[in-house]
């Protein structure tokens, strides 16, 4: 396969590092299609068939009955397969306090001496299927000798080929910092930056804060609840204002998943990895609800059907025990400040669509960028416009990556 050298692994990288290749056995997705087959919609209820097309009490019958026909009889993962195998991959042991984990990441790797190291992070329900029209876009722009970054997408710790989190002890996103930042060594960086969004951003603050390698954090998402007014500096604009209104509903209105996920984990995990059907509502519901437009089905599916034939519906749930119900940790935690350069891409159908004046109190907000489309998969979205703020981000940066 030809990757015109964007798979050959950086120098000092270590040996132990091998390439990889997804492929899905194929009575995996025979089975996938028989669960299927056998799998009933619910019959219809008012909540599932409110008039002209309303969704706010959740997904619409005659959607989940469309994309089940479909997943069914026309969508086709070996064309994903191949367009994923088109980017290089690698497995990796990264040994931890905890135990050794095997962590997936794919990269574009460039030959320039002075080539930036950047981890992008993905979260829940994403995966790094997310960051492949960024990619994509960067290997056609550039060859490994004019890339001037090192692009690193590993797969969190429980989702998609990464070894799940150990049995015991409770595993948080502080240790998927810290393996991170082992991947970042086992690569032979001495220092890097993250860009994230969702949980990888919030992996991303903890890495900033807490290890010295990172050198400067990314993020277009932003999760935090409202500082004391003296502390802000800035004044909200009217779009800001309009995305405040539309964070306060999804607290109020969007964030079961999240408690169920933060209080019942082990519940809704036998929910979710029992039925494709039980997947595909528990997930697809977010790709609707959290983008400024509607992907397409192929794009839905296939990230649920990786969710399902690497069986990590259950083990990529574990961080929301921090963030979510009792004694949670906020993003925006005073333990996590960021000294570093912090960017923030702002996005107006973000769920959580905070404010600068908000995210000045956090850290170090070097830079800030307001759009006027996009939503929270912002990798998938908006990759170009992503893509330039993180570029625009690394130009006012760049020195701390030389001391």
């Amino acid at each position: 396969m030809a990757y015109r050298g964007f798979d050959i692994l950086p120098s000092q990288a270590s040996d132990f590092i091998m390439p990889w290749k997804v492929a899905v056995p194929q009575k995996d997705l025979e089975n996938l299609r028989t669960l299927l087959e056998l799998s009933e919609v619910a019959p219809p209820t008012y909540e599932n068939s409110l008039p002209e097309g309303e969704r706010h009490l959740g997904l619409r019958r005659e959607w989940v009955a469309t994309a089940k026909e479909y997943w069914e009889s026309k969508f086709d993962w070996r064309k994903h397969e191949e367009h994923i195998n088109s980017f290089p991959h690698f497995k990796v042991p990264v040994k931890d306090d905890l135990e050794t984990f095997d962590i997936h990441f794919l990269a574009l790797f460039s030959r320039r001496e002075d080539a930036i190291p950047i981890l992008l992070l993905h979260g829940w329900p994403g995966s790094f299927l997310e960051f492949l029209p960024l990619l994509d876009i960067l290997r056609t722009e550039h060859t490994a000798d004019t890339l001037p970054y090192h692009l690193i997408v590993p797969s969190l710790p429980g989702y998609a080929f990464s070894s799940p989190p150990p049995l015991s002890p409770n595993f948080r996103p502080d240790d998927a910092a810290r393996i991170f930042d082992s991947l970042a060594s086992t690569l032979g960086f001495e220092a890097y930056m993250v860009q994230g969004g969702d949980l990888g951003g919030r992996i991303g603050r903890i890495m900033a804060a807490n290890h010295p390698r990172c050198k400067a954090l990314h993020l277009n998402t932003h999760p935090m609840p409202a500082p004391d007014p003296s502390e802000l500096r800035t004044p909200l604009t009217e779009s800001e204002q309009a995305g405040l209104e539309r964070h306060a509903f999804f607290l109020h209105n969007g964030t079961g998943y999240a408690i169920e996920h933060a209080t019942r984990p082990s519940t809704i995990g036998f929910v979710i990895s029992s039925n494709p059907l039980a997947l595909l509502s528990w997930i697809g519901e977010k790709f609707l609800d959290w983008t400024d437009e509607d992907p397409s089905l192929d794009t839905i599916l296939a990230s649920i059907t990786l969710y399902w034939v690497t069986k990590c519906a259950s083990t990529s749930i574990w961080a929301y025990r921090q963030f979510y119900g009792p004694n949670a940790d906020s993003h925006g935690s005073k333990k996590w400040h960021v000294h570093k350069p912090l960017g923030y891409s702002w996005f107006p159908k973000e769920i959580n669509p905070i404010p600068r004046a908000w995210i000045e109190t956090t850290g170090n907000l070097v830079f800030f960028h307001e759009h006027d489309k996009g939503g929270h998969f912002a990798a998938m979205e908006r990759p170009r416009e992503l893509w330039a703020d993180v570029e625009e981000f690394i130009a006012d940066v760049k020195g701390e990556f030389n001391s």
